[in-house]
């Protein structure tokens, strides 16, 4: 999300950064590409409208007259102002009521409702220690109770069973009731997509939200509707009291118009970010942390809570012990750093939260990085444990049966070979002298072995 507009921000204030005073003339004409950049993101105009006037009315001021570095001055008040439009900061659930806390969501159908739901279920389950119920009031769509049930019995949480012949209101006050016996501390409740012109199904919506009495009522919207997502939520919040709004398909969103949008028309926060189908592909929303990603300065905070969450800090802390006692990296390591990768969303994910790299995140694609992991992963797993740990013993038979054993070819396992090989330098620097040696050995570039062929940039990447 947002890779358009960044780039487009981004090479608007670098042409700032360097200047020794800002005039208002140099000030129009980067405002004057802000607000086309805003647009072509498909932000809402008023909204436009407002944060070019904010701006202008702060740079003109003494904030950047005064400042010694007027440029890094102005792109302060930019990411001031994008962290402003978006909301200040983040907005946690509410918890504060007798469990099981209800969270019902509302949507348009297609939105990705039932797989928001479960991917909250599992976010609230691992990063909040809660237990979670889960429920289907979509009695429209019985595809969808049966998706839930999959989607809960995967990521191990409670789901209570309902069907297409029973009212909604009697199916979420009978969940409420067995996740109250089974001591949940939240029930999630999922329903019906609907449009807010459909006036019966809003009707059986605002009935069920007054049977039910949500302490969240959370919006899930699709991404990729840009600045209608805005407009969509404000149409549902005018008939339901909700609390916030989970962005969807983010993924697949390069304008990210509906982020900037949604706050400023609706007054509801975003909540959450969906990416993908993968029921860990959810984050809460951290309006200072995305102004920076947006202006390249990537998201240090949320990629140490990702690690922190999804990194085995036992295997971590063996591996580190390992190579800064003996220096050795062998393909079992190998294989073991780029599972973490994975983990972490893939190079593309990690890349947009790192200072200074997100210009290369769009040169990433994550799909064919991680097809390029799974042969990666599949050559290793066809190897013995004495090849794995002494990959020089690895000739010419050798290799034809790892190929064989992995679908794929001598010239596949070749590569692989070359890859490890350089990867194997490079962590032998970070042994003997720390991550400076490693940066300086890399020359600024990304680390070979990361996925690529020949040593090179990863699959997918241009």
């Amino acid at each position: 999300m947002f890779d358009n507009l960044s780039d487009r921000l981004n090479r608007t204030l670098k042409s700032l950064k360097g200047q020794g005073r800002l005039t208002e003339s140099n000030i129009k004409d980067a405002l004057r590409d802000v607000r086309r950049a805003l647009l072509e993101a498909d932000v809402a105009l008023t909204v436009v409208k407002s944060f070019v006037a904010k701006v202008q009315e702060r740079a003109i001021g003494q904030e950047v007259s005064t400042s010694l570095n007027p440029g890094q001055a102005f792109i302060k008040i930019v990411k001031d102002e994008l962290t402003a439009v978006m909301g200040d900061a983040a907005s946690p659930l509410n918890f504060n009521v007798e469990p099981p806390a209800v969270i019902m969501m509302a949507g348009l159908q297609g939105a990705g409702k039932t797989t928001s739901v479960a991917k909250l279920a599992k976010w609230l389950t691992e990063r909040e220690k809660k237990k979670v119920m889960v429920v289907s009031a979509d009695v429209y769509r019985p595809a969808a109770i049966k998706q839930l049930e999959t989607l809960a019995a995967q990521i191990g949480v409670d789901f209570f069973p309902s069907s297409a012949e029973q009212d909604p209101v009697d199916i979420a006050r009978n969940a409420h009731a067995e996740a109250r016996k089974r001591f949940a501390d939240v029930l999630i409740l999922d329903t019906a997509g609907r449009l807010h012109i459909d006036d019966a199904m809003m009707g059986e919506i605002q009935h069920l939200h007054a049977a039910i009495k949500p302490v969240e009522t959370l919006f899930v919207v699709d991404a990729m509707t840009g600045q209608d997502a805005a407009n969509t939520a404000k149409a549902f919040n005018d008939a339901l009291p909700l609390t916030g709004v989970i962005l969807t398909k983010t993924d697949g969103d390069a304008r990210g118009g509906a982020a900037l949008s949604i706050r400023e028309i609706t007054g509801k926060p975003i909540k959450f970010l969906g990416a993908g189908e993968k029921t860990d592909a959810l984050e809460p929303f951290h309006p200072e942390r995305m102004a920076g990603r947006i202006l390249g300065m990537g998201d240090v905070l949320s990629l140490i809570e990702e690690a922190e969450a999804k990194i085995d800090k036992q295997k971590a802390e063996k591996f580190a012990q390992k190579l800064q006692k003996s220096g050795q990296f062998d393909l079992e390591d190998f294989l073991e750093q780029l599972q973490q990768i994975n983990n972490m969303g893939g190079i593309g994910g990690m890349l947009g939260k790192i200072p200074g790299m997100g210009q290369l995140k769009g040169q990433v694609d994550n799909a064919v990085a991680e097809k390029e992991f799974s042969r990666l992963a599949a050559m290793i797993h066809s190897m013995t444990p004495q090849e794995r740990r002494f990959p020089a013993v690895i000739k010419g038979s050798r290799k034809r049966r790892i190929a064989m054993g992995s679908g794929t070819s001598v010239q596949d396992v070749n590569k692989l070979l070359k890859q490890f090989t350089q990867m194997q330098k490079m962590m032998k620097k970070v042994s003997k002298g720390g991550m400076k040696n490693m940066l300086r050995g890399l020359g600024g570039k990304l680390p070979p072995g990361m996925g690529g062929m020949g040593g090179g940039l990863p699959p997918g990447m241009r």
